[in-house]
Parts: C-alpha cells; structure tokens; sequence
C-alpha cells in the first residue's frame, strides 16, 4: 500500500439459417453434407459498443473479424480458434508479427506459438502495452505453420479467411471517474471507508506514480492512503480514515475531493466526491416515510412530478416521471428498516432500506431517468449515464418526520450533492443541487412532497436558479394551482 500525498451462449434447419449457412461459406470451399475440414483461424469478435467480446464468452450473431481499432490500454486478447474434433495428440501452430511503429511499447504471450489439445480447441495471444503509443502504428498477427498438415490455415471460404489479424493503434482516450459522488460518515475519528477511481480504458500505473489527480476542500482532518497501481487495471482504491471526532450533531461537516485534468489523463462523468457527516436528528424508523415513494415489487414503479417551469414563453406546471428506489443500507445503519428476510431464518440475506431515504435511477443499462425533471432543464444534453450521471441521483431526498415519528407528514431534504451533466457537444458541468420543502399524506394512500430545487453553476446560470417542484407517490393527483412567480427557462449545454 502507498501513502497518498495529501494530507496525505431435434436437429431442425430453418431455411433462413442454411441460407446464411451458404452465404458465409463460398460454393468452392462448402460442401454441403460433409464433414468440414480440420481449419485454424483468427476469431475476434466485437460487440456492438466496439469492445471485443472476451474468450470463453460467445455470440452466434457476431462475425470474426479481420481488424480492430484500439484505443484501450487493457490487454488486449486476440483468440485462435481450432475447428475439429477433440485431440488425441496436441496440436501447435506458429504465429508471426509484423510491426509498423515503435516495437518496445507492447508485450506478446505467447511470443509466437499457440498450443491445442484434448478439448481446448482455442489459444489466444494476450498484447500487454507497457506505455503510451505514437499515432500510425500498428501490429499484424499472421498465422504461418500448423505441426498437423491436415488442418488447413484460415478459414474454408475465399472471401473471410482470417488467417492473419491486424490491430490499429489509434490514439489513447484516459480518463478517470468517481463511480459514487457522496459518502455520509458518522463522524468518529478512526472511521474508514474505501473509495475507488475508475480508468474505464486503464492506466499506465508509470503515469500514476507522480500525478496529482486531486484537488481538496476540507472541512475537518483525515488522511488518504491507496493501493498499488497496477498493470492491466480499470480502477484505484483510496482508503479514507478520518483523524479528529467531528460529533456536534447540530453542525454540518462535509469535505470534498475533486478530480482535476492531469498529464494526458481527463477527469469525467462524476468528478466531485463529497464526504459529509450531516446534521442529526431523531427520527422513529417506524415511521418510514421513504417506503411511501418505492416499490420494488413493480420493475416499472414511478413517482410522478410537477415543475413550475418555462414552457413556450410563459410559466406553467410541467410534468415528469422518474423511476424511484429505496437506498440499500448494512443492518447495524442508523436508519435501517427491515425491507426483506427473503422467507429464510437466516439473518445475513436479510434486506435493510433506510427508512428516511430514496434515490432515482433506472433499474440496469447505461441509460439515466429523469431526476427532478433535469432534461427539461437542458437542451442538447447527452443522456447516457457514463456522460451525465446527474440524471441518476441514487440519493435524492431525505426525509424528517415531525416530532421525528409521524407516518404523514414533515420536512423533506434535497441532499446537498455536485452532479455532472454533459452536453451532446461533450462540454461537461458539474452543477451542484439542493433545496428544502415539506411533504404530506393529502388523501389516503396519496403523498405530496412540495419543495424548491436549487441549481448553482456559474457558466450556465450565472450562479444559482430555483424553482418548485411538487412530487407524488402515484399518477393520479391534484392538478397543482398555477404560482405568480417566476421561472427558469431551459439552457444550451
């Protein structure tokens, strides 16, 4: 571990598959009916976002292609695959290399032999880069000899031979993320958590050493330490410690870590990292007003929301949904209800909400929901959830029951938090977001929360806009009366 400087997947054929059977077979090479020949080719397959789908994972649907553009520091694994029966004898082929560019930067294993037996009917050649490549080069793998002269080289067709396999080497996009944007801490000195930074195309960990990739805004003491850097990784992990008690429960404490452009590396997606220890306040569990606003039963589960918003000239209530989830925490969480024993005894599958607590997001995917109706705030906004994870905040609203124990109605929290919003045009904004209001139960079963939302970026908004927002448990509510009072209007990102 070193010290961090800061402070530290019946036998029919369809028609249709026979036909696409002869399409990628010439008539010269196929012989319907019989056996296919013994044959050994390059088979590297790429899924549709440009990554290459990994041996022993497969997909029918993909052809074997004949080049790759790389862009990824990660090994990069190119299979061979060997199409026969099971091996009696093992069976080895050589392999060449040609390279245009620089030799020194990349790592081959093997060097030049691939080996098949028994059942393992593919090898593949790993390329390990050892640093960062110049533009225009490129690396050529050419299979040359098999030790069995039964088994023909490529494939038995004419036009998809895939007997030899080159790689472009165009240029290296690093960047690094925060996965998460907000740990809360209970504010004991000694206490530790973990956090991680995400390289999504890897790292030179030789680049790593001495790069400053933080900036600090500190609100009380602690210390940072973090793994080793290592080859072939997607990530760091930080360790945190916390050095002095900061227990005044009527007080605010929050620090925040900020990735900043170092070196040839880009700070992307979530980029501010707040560590906050927040007021407290005593709250009955029991309570449970976050359990009114999920419904985890229900994959396509909504709360339904009103903004007084610009539309066409003139302020008006506009609508929104946005899909809403319970925030998962541990059994000894100081806001920890019982959601699930999963029909067991045992204790340890047991499933805890925290009962003052939720969050927007979608349920899987890459795509993002529309918290507190954002995308209406933007226009030309990318929505996906690698370039604007603010449209998922995870931890959204908090909740304070009056006299800490009414299952009715009380104060609502906007959690103070930095979100990252990206343009289509690829400028990114990281725009903090807060805000206060009430809720209530206005008919049975029927909750509302009332509450301004707070927006503060300087280049978008000139500093902070506000504007009220009115949510509910269900999609049929109270049309909101209409408000005489400004609004903000959508922004170009």
């Amino acid at each position: 571990m070193k010290t961090y400087s800061k402070m530290n997947h019946i036998k029919i054929f369809s028609i249709l598959a026979l036909t696409a059977l002869i399409i990628s077979c010439s008539k010269d090479d196929y012989k319907l009916g019989s056996e296919i020949d013994p044959h050994l080719r390059f088979n590297f397959l790429v899924k549709s976002d440009n990554t290459p789908l990994e041996y022993p994972a497969i997909n029918a649907a993909l052809v074997p292609q004949s080049t790759y553009v790389n862009k990824s520091i990660k090994t990069l694994k190119v299979p061979v695959a060997l199409t026969t029966h099971s091996l009696k004898d093992a069976v080895t082929a050589n392999f060449s290399t040609k390279i245009v560019g620089d030799s020194e930067g990349f790592r081959l294993n093997p060097v030049n032999e691939l080996v098949f037996q028994g059942n393992k009917l593919t090898d593949t050649i790993f390329i390990s880069f050892d640093k960062r490549w110049a533009a225009n080069q490129s690396i050529t793998l050419k299979l040359e000899t098999v030790s069995d002269p039964a088994i023909h080289i490529g494939n038995l067709n004419t036009e998809y031979v895939n007997d030899t396999f080159k790689i472009d080497l165009a240029t290296i996009a690093t960047n690094y993320t925060f996965p998460v944007n907000r740990f809360v801490i209970k504010g004991e000195a000694g206490e530790k958590f973990d956090f991680e930074v995400n390289f999504p195309n890897g790292y030179f960990p030789s680049e790593m050493e001495n790069l400053e990739i933080f900036k600090f805004l500190d609100g009380f003491n602690y210390s940072l330490t973090h793994d080793d850097f290592k080859e072939n990784s997607n990530s760091v992990t930080y360790h945190f410690t916390l050095l002095e008690n900061i227990q005044n429960d009527d007080v605010y404490y929050e620090s925040s870590i900020s990735l900043v452009n170092a070196g040839d590396y880009t700070a992307t997606g979530n980029i501010i990292l707040q560590i906050v220890k927040p007021i407290k306040s005593t709250r009955d569990i029991n309570a449970n007003p976050a359990s009114k606003f999920y419904d985890l039963s229900n994959q396509f589960y909504l709360t339904y929301g009103e903004t007084w918003f610009d539309k066409s000239g003139v302020c008006a209530w506009q609508a929104y949904n946005a899909f809403t989830f319970p925030i998962v925490v541990t059994k000894d969480h100081e806001n920890a209800i019982l959601y699930s024993d999963k029909g067991t005894a045992n204790p340890n599958d047991d499933v805890y909400h925290d009962a003052f607590r939720i969050g927007f997001n979608v349920a899987s995917g890459t795509n993002t929901t529309n918290s507190f109706n954002l995308k209406r705030w933007f226009s030309n906004e990318s929505t996906t959830g690698a370039n604007s994870p603010g449209f998922n905040i995870t931890s959204a609203l908090e909740f304070f029951p009056e006299n800490g124990n009414s299952k009715t109605n009380g104060n609502v929290l906007v959690i103070p938090q930095y979100i990252t919003i990206m343009g289509t045009n690829k400028n990114s904004h990281s725009i903090a977001i807060s805000g206060a209001g009430t809720y209530k139960e206005i008919s049975t079963g029927l909750f509302e929360i009332s509450f301004e939302l707070k927006l503060t970026n300087d280049e978008l908004f000139g500093g902070t806009v506000t504007a009220q927002y009115k949510m509910y448990n269900n999609k049929t509510y109270p049309k909101p009366t209409a408000l005489s009072i400004d609004c903000p209007k959508e922004v170009d990102l």
